[in-house]
């Protein structure tokens, strides 16, 4: 178990012996929850539906309530997942930009499977022990933070979420992708 919560909503189509989220759970790292929610209302819900960036700011949160992932595929399920995360009244991140390591969308900004989302997040607000031993149940996971590990170091140490927004796009911008 990690010393912060974290919680599964399975809410996919896609095949669950490839589901990054279930093996979080299979191994006790993590708590699957069905749709239907019964997680404290203080929990962050990780979306890429909201605008608010996760910051090393949200540690408080997410040591008291954890962390939450809507696990689902990213091609077929992208109308489910808007919909649990408009249905969550409680707080709701997106995070920062970071590279994929997992086979499937290998080297694609910000196309995060559930593990490598959750790491990144406990990663983010100084959970870093918790976060490699996410990351070490995946022969990728390795890969994922050799990929990121500048821009996890430098989002972990924002002071602020305009911090980590101006990382964000200059990583972007580094990569020839324009933002918002």
């Amino acid at each position: 178990m990690l010393r912060a919560r974290v919680y599964v909503i399975r809410a996919g189509s896609d095949d669950p012996r490839r589901s990054t989220g279930l093996k979080l759970v299979r191994k006790g790292l993590a708590e699957r929850v069905p749709p239907g929610w019964a997680l404290p209302p203080c929990t962050i819900l990780l979306t890429v539906f909201t605008d608010t960036i996760l910051s090393p700011l949200d540690r408080d949160l997410i040591s008291k309530c954890g962390v939450a992932v809507i696990d689902s595929s990213w091609r077929e399920d992208i109308e489910t997942i808007r919909r649990l995360s408009t249905a969550w009244r409680g707080p709701k991140r997106i995070l920062p930009a970071l590279v994929a390591g997992n086979p499937i969308n290998y080297s694609r900004v910000s196309l995060l499977s559930s593990a490598e989302a959750v790491a990144a997040a406990l990663y983010i607000v100084g959970y870093q022990e918790e976060a490699l031993k996410v990351l070490s149940l995946f022969k990728w996971g390795e890969t994922f933070l050799n990929l990121n590990r500048e821009l996890l170091e430098a989002y972990s140490r924002a002071s602020s979420v305009e911090e980590v927004a101006k990382i964000q796009r200059n990583f972007l911008t580094s990569r020839g992708i324009t933002s918002g």
